[in-house]
């Protein structure tokens, strides 16, 4: 997956994705060289085609002198002595630094799946569909990644903290003017001190790239703010973990947190990111100004390694936590924007109509909304599933649209099924249940009460009216304990259809009104039944029950009631009817 100054994309890389169509071209027609120096990113010699220069990155704080060693040293090993010879003329310029796709990695590490010619693989490069330009692709593995870090350790470890500034740099460029606009009202002393340093940090960083060196001068203007820094990159680090426990550990409150902590989130996710990028900044300054000095001092230049490894270790750490909860927040915001029916949660304290919550929530994705693609790309739209259990007059469209973001990555979505509300055990509960489905049937005149959607991963539960209105899932049920499905016939007067499902902790049974075809109710079925088991931990703790309960002398008694030992299929279907 490519990325532009340092953002993520979507698209696929144009390079090496494919092998070049003719493996017999002669060596002079690939004047483009890419050699993998670290994993994952690769130094870019030679013409650069119009299709990659939209995507490469410049050197920025890398010495020239780094630069030069790492062609020279390139162009000198044994193994690509073949490519060297023939596109002497490319290894004599660097152009940028690349970030390779997962694909073209995994070609990489692949072995024969490129063209091998003149010491390195053939690729293609491609853009619209089309090969516009041929390239050779040198991976770490053919040069050795331990005879790179033993010859010329210290200019990777400074292109590293460059791809690495330039990772950060992205996902702030076009969201601290947002924040400024959006919420002047909040902070304004603790935004005010974290932008300044921001931009000093920035206007140094852009000084040493356009000099190429970071003289003494310029490093001693900085590098009092390394405590302000650290001070400003915990103190929102501190608040976006807070906000993230909030949000895991009080599941119940956890949407009231969201819509009435919103602006303070965004405001908390943009500034550990602003102050991220400015430390971020500040260690490769340094680290340029210790590669400076370790010509003459070996520790100086070891000192640039310890950098680049914590500097990556911090954005390890930061960067995800960034992402869990803006993800949280733009899921909470996207939901209540879709929301069809009435929001009637609050977003500031107060309740407020479906009208005002859905504008509220709508200026705030627009501001955060920049930030939560780069960090995550949204999933697109989700269609229905081949089989669904509902009406034929049913809008599935609202549905869809929230459910949406309620999926993980990658999660596929199987089965929709829409039955009536499921039986109580509870006759009491059966009754005020019923008391209360019927207010609210006169109240919406819903024809479904159930949402049942079935992914690959788990089976989501939601009463339409709560899920249309306050965007609210009932229960998750993890495939993984399903116990014992069935479809059946009600022996009822209408003789609808039923799924029986039993779980690890309950027996649920659907009914499906009378004018929902029997054959998508089986498929309903079957994809369930295809989880059904019981995991041999569960059939050894029951057998081990039983077994205790007969030897302490209580033999067909546990706790008052009587029972058989109960076979292999009775443990795992429960109450069969």
């Amino acid at each position: 997956m490519p990325e532009e100054n340092g953002q993520r994309k979507t698209v696929d890389s144009p390079v090496a994705d494919r092998p070049a169509p003719d493996s017999d071209t002669d060596s002079t027609t690939a004047s483009t060289v890419l050699a993998e120096v670290l994993p994952g990113v690769a130094v870019v010699f030679g013409e650069v085609p119009a299709v990659l220069k939209l995507e490469l990155i410049d050197f920025g704080l890398v010495p020239a002198a780094d630069r030069t060693q790492i062609s020279t040293f390139l162009a000198s090993i044994g193994n690509t002595a073949t490519a060297a010879g023939n596109l002497g003329n490319a290894f004599a310029s660097a152009q940028g630094l690349y970030r390779l796709s997962s694909t073209t990695q995994a070609l990489l590490k692949a072995g024969g799946t490129l063209a091998v010619k003149d010491g390195a693989n053939l690729g293609a490069i491609f853009a619209n569909g089309k090969i516009v330009g041929q390239a050779r692709l040198i991976p770490v593995a053919a040069v050795g990644a331990a005879q790179l870090a033993a010859t010329i350790g210290p200019a990777l470890a400074m292109i590293a903290l460059q791809m690495q500034l330039s990772e950060v740099t992205g996902l702030t460029r076009t969201n601290i003017a947002l924040t400024s606009q959006v919420l002047t009202t909040i902070r304004h002393e603790q935004w005010a001190e974290l932008t300044a340093l921001v931009a000093s940090i920035d206007r140094a960083v852009d000084q040493a790239r356009e000099i190429e060196s970071v003289p003494t001068s310029l490093w001693n203007s900085i590098a009092g703010n390394e405590a302000s820094l650290r001070k400003q990159l915990e103190l929102y680090r501190l608040n976006v973990s807070n906000h993230i426990g909030q949000i895991r550990h009080d599941t119940q409150g956890r949407r009231a947190y969201l819509e009435t902590n919103a602006e303070a989130i965004i405001f908390d996710a943009h500034a550990l990111l602003s102050s991220l990028k400015a430390w971020t900044g500040h260690q490769a300054l340094h680290a340029a100004r210790a590669r400076a000095a370790g010509a003459e001092d070996v520790d100086e230049a070891r000192l640039v390694d310890v950098i680049a490894r914590d500097t990556r270790t911090a954005l390890d750490s930061a960067l995800p936590e960034a992402t869990s909860l803006v993800d949280s927040l733009t899921r909470e915001l996207r939901i209540i924007v879709e929301l069809p029916g009435r929001g009637t949660l609050p977003l500031s304290g107060k309740r407020k109509g479906s009208t005002a919550a859905r504008q509220t929530s709508a200026r705030l994705l627009e501001a955060i909304q920049p930030l939560a693609d780069a960090l995550h790309p949204p999933a697109p739209p989700l269609e229905a599933p081949g089989a669904v259990c509902a009406p034929e007059s049913l809008d599935l469209e609202p549905y869809l649209r929230i459910l949406r973001w309620f999926l993980e990555d990658g999660e596929t979505l199987r089965v929709l099924g829409f039955p009536d509300q499921p039986d109580a055990s509870d006759p009491i509960s059966s009754i005020l249940n019923g008391a209360m489905e019927m207010l609210a049937a006169a109240r919406d005149k819903a024809t479904t009460k159930i949402l049942v959607a079935v992914t690959d991963r788990r089976i989501i539960t939601a009463k339409t009216n709560t899920f249309l209105e306050q965007g609210e899932i009932h229960q998750e049920i993890p495939i993984e304990r399903v116990r014992y499905v069935r479809a059946v016939t009600s022996q009822d007067k209408s003789s609808r259809s039923a799924i029986d499902l039993i779980t690890r902790d309950e027996n649920i049974r659907w009914h499906f009104q009378v004018d929902i075809d029997n054959s998508q109710v089986d498929t309903l079925a079957a994809v369930l039944a295809e989880s059904m088991t019981i995991p041999d931990v569960e059939r050894e703790e029951l057998q081990r029950r039983s077994h205790a309960a007969i030897e302490s002398g209580s033999k067909g008694e546990i706790a008052g009631t009587t029972c058989t030992e109960p076979t292999g299929s009775e443990a795992t279907t429960g109450n069969d009817e």
